[in-house]
């Protein structure tokens, strides 16, 4: 009886164990397809990114095309009520901000429907990665709903892109920032190689030259003699900003490097050259000649250059979410989104409205001429201003962590000085 008894034993134990051994494979095999699936609802995700890039990108090119040539492609299929009875209040200017509404509409409810969105499988994720046709279908109504709006509410529209462009400039520049930053942590880092070093001392020193050198050559071609007062104080104040970032970042107590503020000293004569660029062309200051019909070769490949820069500049501020978080060393899951869903639909509906300003040179009387784009004082003004206020924000970067610093050296100074203090007879 014990023989059988033991027999019977370790056969319950093998089963056992198979039985064990079954459940690990199908654990296996249960996880192994919850990667293959997480990875390819990953895929759809990073992928629906560059669709709606090319949406942007499709909605800014029907808003230049409505702008120049809409008047006389379309002059029998406007609605009177809305557009007037020329239609004029459906092209050119109003033309521009009725695209950018539909843009604008058609984010701000892909913003609603996905802000809440945490993992791959939720409803929300697969309605931003799929459903594309029915999505299409909201873009056309979204595109033409703000035909049929009377000019008034467009105009009101106009006033409120003013604003949502505003903020989608200040998003861009904490977001290149942030950027700048990593790159210099990255390449600067003490815990590098000599060759990265090596790197980033040659990438800074290319930066200089180029900031340099379009110093200069702003000063040859936009301020060759001294009436033009105007160009000069733009071109000599980003002169002083650069030399006051470099001796900022060579601080002992900041000590950040060449190579941070070096892509930050070209990024601000960038600024300063497109605002000088943007001056009228009929104006004493603005030594470039008047162009008059169409723009030659260079303007329309100027124009076409900067309809990309506007959509990869929105591209890239909507997927850098973690430039906005107050916790960055969160760890994802496997089954977590990629990027903020909400937070890249809300930058783009920002975008539209900063394309709209674009397009109209910030006015909301006047429509700008054929193949032009941020051409105007009120356009210059904007650059000027965004210009400095970058690099007040990358300044003000630089010394926080000093300025922070020092409350917390003094406490703990008077601290120690305290217990001195109590301990001394």
């Amino acid at each position: 009886m014990s023989g059988s008894g033991a027999a019977v034993e370790a056969t319950v134990i093998q089963v056992s164990s198979s039985n064990s051994e079954l459940v690990q494979r199908v654990e296996a095999s249960f996880e192994a397809m919850n990667n293959v699936d997480c990875s390819e609802e990953r895929k759809k995700s990073l992928r629906a990114r560059y669709f709606y890039g090319i949406i942007f990108l499709i909605t800014n090119l029907t808003a230049w095309f409505i702008r120049d040539y809409g008047h006389t492609i379309f002059p029998p299929l406007y609605y009177e009520k809305a557009c007037g009875i020329r239609g004029s209040d459906c092209f050119q200017t109003l033309g521009v901000l009725r695209v950018s509404l539909g843009c604008f509409i058609f984010f701000l409810l892909m913003f609603l429907t996905t802000f809440s969105t945490r993992k791959l499988f939720d409803a929300c994720s697969k309605w931003h990665s799929g459903w594309w046709a029915l999505k299409f279908f909201l873009l056309v109504v979204s595109m033409v709903v703000p035909f049929f709006l009377p000019p008034g509410f467009i105009q009101i529209y106009g006033e409120v892109a003013r604003i949502g462009a505003g903020i989608f400039l200040l998003l861009q520049l904490v977001s290149v920032i942030e950027f700048i930053r990593w790159w210099n942590k990255y390449w600067a880092s003490d815990e590098q190689s000599k060759q990265s070093c090596s790197i980033a001392l040659f990438t800074s020193t290319v930066f200089y030259v180029a900031s340099i050198c379009g110093i200069v050559t702003m000063y040859y071609f936009y301020a060759p003699r001294p009436s033009y007062c105007l160009n000069i104080f733009f071109i000599t104040w980003t002169a002083i900003l650069l030399i006051v970032m470099m001796a900022m970042s060579l601080h002992s107590k900041v000590n950040r490097g060449l190579l941070s503020s070096g892509i930050m000293a070209a990024y601000v004569v960038f600024l300063c050259w497109s605002a000088i660029r943007s001056e009228p062309a009929d104006e004493k200051c603005n030594v470039q000649k008047p162009k008059n019909g169409h723009g030659d070769w260079t303007t329309v490949l100027g124009f076409l250059i900067a309809i990309g820069a506007i959509v990869m500049a929105t591209f890239s501020t909507g997927i850098d979410s973690k430039s906005f978080q107050f916790r960055k060393d969160e760890v994802k899951a496997e089954d977590d989104i990629r990027y903020n869903y909400g937070f890249f639909h809300i930058i783009f509906s920002l975008g539209a409205t900063y394309f709209a300003m674009l397009f109209i040179s910030w006015n909301l009387e006047n429509s700008a001429s054929e193949w032009s784009m941020d051409v105007g004082w009120t356009s210059t003004w904007v650059k000027i201003i965004n210009e400095w206020f970058a690099a007040s924000i990358y300044m003000w970067k630089l010394i926080a962590p000093v300025v922070k610093q020092q409350p917390k050296v003094m406490n703990n100074e008077e601290s120690v000085q305290q217990i001195n203090n109590s301990n001394s007879p």
